[in-house]
């Protein structure tokens, strides 16, 4: 990575006292700006730190020598250096007289694309975003390049302020063979943009600093047409463009949507929610945190759906070092399980797993009369909708809930939680036993699960809990101290050869978790690429019982029917359009 910035041009601005101070600074190379204040010192800041270069304040004469030797200023109160990116941005007082100018350099790196060339290759629209200063105007001058030179495609700049080709008629030659269209006042950018398509017939339109309605809908309307975009909004994530009406449309839009009462309750969620109305205007997103630090977001519209829906997205964190060697660390959420649009948008890392669970998780005794089983069914979603709030580790099918293998705690006790069975006489049995259990009231204390048979067939959620916390669950057959006892005396045994069960219970398993991955990578590339779209059936490869399983849970976080088709061993999953 080089850069050429022809600081010695901007120098030639000042007074000649900063000039010395400036040619002799030691850190001159990374200048970024300076500032010239009337009744202030001047002031030079560079990446970490400013300072003043004299001791004497700036007076009218100065700032008076300084605009002589710049440009016109624009509608936009900035004004640069022909052939140069430097841009000179003045302050005004009441009467339109400047009271203050900004020096900025600009700088061409070259290289500073090599994080995102792949992407840049492909040919889908690209938006940068970033806090002012991280370098986003950079990128796209060299983008522009990169496009124009080395992938010989027809690009044209919208350049608002002469910022990305610099000032002057003839173009920077950082923007290689790309063509430059200048923009006489910042509020006429939209009409420049449809002005290019109409007449130019680009490949790739160059837009710096979207920032109003009019050009988020314009930048649309371009896409529709087939052109790609690359271009960048204030914003340091993608969650404030969500989050901001003006731009909300490069992202596709955000609507309320207003659930039926049935829905609504299988949703988990309030019958109001947030949805995305249209497909983004560009395809990838990319969040420059800094310099050598960029988080990419491969598609948008999967982004925005999962941040509406309260969930973690996927991120592709790339990292470049001072060698220009380039790593990339994705980090990969679980799909969206239900809606959560209530829920603020989160600001965690992905990579970091949410450590807020509730104190105490205790599950309802279920009722036996017809008359609450509509209760019942509305705390089975409460407690889906926990498990939505907070993921937990996917179990292996060693831990899986039909085993019968129970590991005692530190104390030599077995914690176990009763479910559906009358806690004082089941405490009579243990005692009578004298076997080393215990009884908790919190799911989250136990080591076990003890449920009555009939209930546990009707209550499919108590499964889902256990699996999550990875215990086993013990069913009663009834509710009898002769079936209790029955039970507990199985159980026993099984703790007492805990070791050698354990070793077998080992070899129960003994897949590829590649293959889960090719397993669930393909259920939804037809998910996503037939099913949803089309409305077709599709059948997936014959696959194991245990990997079918895992197909058929990540299917249903899409909400669509799945069941297992074929004889024997070429078992398959069938996926139904909803």
């Amino acid at each position: 990575m080089y850069n050429t910035d022809d600081l010695q041009k901007l120098l030639e601005l000042l007074p000649q006292d900063l000039q010395q101070r400036l040619a002799r600074h030691p850190q001159r190379e990374s200048l970024v700006e300076v500032v010239l204040d009337l009744g202030r010192c001047p002031e030079a800041r560079f990446p970490s730190q400013a300072e003043f270069l004299s001791e004497q304040v700036v007076t009218h004469e100065q700032l008076q020598g300084c605009l002589d030797r710049v440009g016109p200023f624009g509608a936009d109160n900035r004004a640069g250096i022909e052939k140069t990116l430097h841009r000179i941005s003045a302050i005004r007082n009441r009467k339109g007289e400047i009271i203050g100018l900004t020096c900025r350099v600009g700088r061409a790196l070259f290289g500073t694309i090599a994080m995102i060339r792949d992407l840049v290759e492909t040919g889908h629209s690209i938006l940068m975003l970033g806090r002012p200063g991280v370098g986003k105007t950079t990128a796209l001058r060299e983008i522009a390049r990169v496009l124009a030179d080395d992938l010989h495609k027809r690009v044209v700049i919208i350049d608002s302020s002469n910022e990305i080709a610099g000032d002057g008629d003839i173009p920077h030659p950082a923007i290689g063979r790309a063509r430059r269209m200048q923009v006489a006042r910042p509020e006429l950018q939209h009409q420049v943009m449809i002005e290019a398509v109409e007449n130019h017939m680009p490949e790739v339109i160059v837009i710096d600093e979207i920032g109003t309605e009019l050009e988020a809908l314009v930048a649309r309307t371009i896409a529709e047409r087939g052109v790609q975009l690359v271009g960048t909004a204030h914003g340091n994530q993608l969650e404030n463009l969500i989050k901001n009406p003006t731009l909300a449309d490069l992202v596709g839009g955000i609507q309320s949507v207003t659930l039926g009462d049935e829905e609504a309750r299988r949703r988990g969620s309030q019958k109001s929610v947030l949805e995305r109305k249209a497909p983004p205007t560009f395809d990838i997103a990319v969040e420059m945190q800094e310099r050598q630090k960029w988080t990419v977001h491969e598609c948008v519209s999967d982004t925005v759906d999962r941040l509406l829906l309260g969930n973690r997205a996927a991120l592709q964190v790339r990292t470049v070092n001072d060698q220009g060697q380039v790593t990339m660390t994705r980090e990969v959420s679980s799909p969206a399980i239900g809606s959560l649009s209530a829920a603020p948008l989160s600001t965690r890392s992905p990579n970091v797993r949410d450590k807020r669970r509730p104190s105490k998780r205790v599950l309802p005794v279920p009722k036996e009369s017809a008359s609450d089983r509509v209760s019942q069914a509305w705390q089975e979603e409460r407690f889906k909708l926990e498990l939505e709030r907070y993921p937990h580790p996917r179990v292996e099918p060693s831990q899986a809930i039909t085993s019968t293998l129970a590991v005692p705690s530190s104390e030599g006790q077995l914690r176990l939680y009763p479910y559906g069975i009358e806690r004082q006489q089941l405490q009579q049995v243990i005692e009578e036993l004298s076997v080393p259990f215990v009884l908790v009231a919190d799911l989250e204390a136990a080591e076990a699960v003890l449920a009555l048979k009939s209930h546990l067939t009707q209550h499919s959620i108590l499964e889902r809990l256990a699996s999550e916390y990875q215990m086993p669950i013990h069913m009663v057959n009834g509710n009898t101290v002769a079936q209790i006892t029955e039970t507990l005396r199985s159980m026993f045994v099984i703790e007492t050869k805990a070791a050698t069960v354990e070793a077998e219970s080992s070899q129960i398993y003994s897949g590829n978790p590649d293959d889960e991955w090719d397993a669930l990578e393909e259920a939804r590339l037809a998910v996503e690429a037939i099913v949803i779209p089309k409305g077709q059936p599709v059948e997936l490869l014959p696959r194991s019982a245990h990997v079918r399983q895992i197909q058929q849970e990540f299917v249903d976080h899409y909400r669509l029917k799945s069941n297992s088709v074929g004889p024997g061993p070429d078992q398959r999953l069938r996926i139904y359009p909803a």
